[in-house]
């Protein structure tokens, strides 16, 4: 039974989890693991207690062989400041409570612990929600919920804070993807594990026509030269550090001890009423 309210049907998203693992679609998750490699690298810290949550152990686990794979169920197998290092690897936009999944993160971490989250934005699969939301209106005069809703960078920062962690930083960047057909793309989703998985999805199947009419669409609006699907995937990264005593704190309005035009090099200008 599902809880009310939720909208992700998580018994839905298991089992395309389950189907997925006999197929590919791991690329995704390569490059976010890639981008995670190399901030760390930025970092001037070593991290020995490191916990990865993630809806794919395979590819992280692969990656950080040290470190202990976390199911992103509603609940997380964490233990109160039990790390110095929470990464959250690609599934926090399948998560019916996100905020509740970053909160429960930054509990598990030592003071000056880094949490670093990373999640599909909202300009991931635009094309297809688009197409696909134009052939439904068209065919059946209706929408349906077809695709995840996925949240912009200004509203996923704000979770940082909201978990009470200092220095929240979040940043995105996009991956643009190909395909010959939609048959192709919709494929290489659910090899994904990214089916829709919403509780408010049609429960029937969907007629070949509205995917004929939706594919004409795609072609139409969001197609190269060489007539390949032009598709987007957004991927926003979430840093912040568990509060600590030791991290440099922001000046006290009032505190400078040079005025801003002495800094600058510039005359100051006083603005007449």
């Amino acid at each position: 039974m599902i809880a009310p309210n939720q909208l992700i049907d998580r018994t839905a998203l298991l089992r395309h989890r389950q189907r997925r693992l006999r197929q590919r679609g791991t690329f995704l998750h390569n490059l976010a693991i890639s981008d995670v490699q190399d901030r760390l690298l930025m970092v001037n810290k070593s991290f020995k207690d490191v916990a990865i949550v993630t809806g794919w152990a395979d590819p992280w686990a692969q990656a950080f062989p040290s470190a202990r794979i976390i199911e992103d169920s509603d609940t997380l197998d964490l233990h109160l400041q039990s790390c110095d290092l929470v990464i959250h690897g690609l599934s926090l936009h399948s998560a019916n409570d996100p905020v509740g999944q970053i909160i429960q993160c930054s509990r598990a971490l030592h003071p000056d612990g880094l949490f670093i989250g990373i999640c599909f934005g909202g300009q991931t699969l635009q094309e297809l929600r688009s197409a696909l939301a134009t052939a439904e209106s068209q065919i059946t005069g209706g929408l349906s919920p077809r695709v995840f809703p996925m949240a912009d960078v200004r509203d996923l920062g704000a979770l940082l804070q909201r978990a009470n962690l200092a220095l929240p930083v979040a940043d995105s960047a996009t991956q643009n993807v190909t395909y010959p057909t939609l048959r192709a793309l919709m494929h290489d989703l659910r090899a994904m594990g990214e089916a829709n998985a919403m509780t408010g999805r049609t429960r029937h199947f969907t007629s070949k026509t509205l995917f004929e009419r939706a594919s004409e669409i795609y072609k139409s609006e969001f197609s190269n030269v060489e007539g390949h699907l032009m598709t987007t995937f957004e991927q926003i990264f979430l840093t912040g550090w568990a509060p600590d005593e030791s991290q440099q704190k922001p000046l006290r309005p009032g505190s400078a001890k040079m005025r801003l035009a002495d800094a600058l090099g510039v005359a100051e200008q006083h603005l007449k009423d």
